[in-house]
């Protein structure tokens, strides 16, 4: 019985490792889709975040990458 209470929280304290380690690599994967990028987003990825490019300025307009530089 004693040996079944020790494998049952064994088996939990690595289940509850699993879902941290989980949830650090979904909050790094959520951080890179936001647009928080320093590269400068293409035409064609500042219209699909929402903007749309001015020429004159060569910048993204309103949407995801609002505000930056278009390559």
């Amino acid at each position: 019985m004693r040996i079944r209470r020790i494998l049952t929280a064994f088996i939990a304290t690595a289940a509850l490792a699993g879902l941290g380690l989980t949830g650090a690599a979904t909050a790094g994967a959520t951080t890179g889709a936001t647009g928080a990028t320093t590269a400068s987003p293409t035409p064609g990825e500042c219209e699909d975040g929402g903007g749309t490019v001015d020429w004159a300025t060569n910048t993204c307009k309103g949407g995801t990458y609002d505000g930056q530089m278009v390559d």
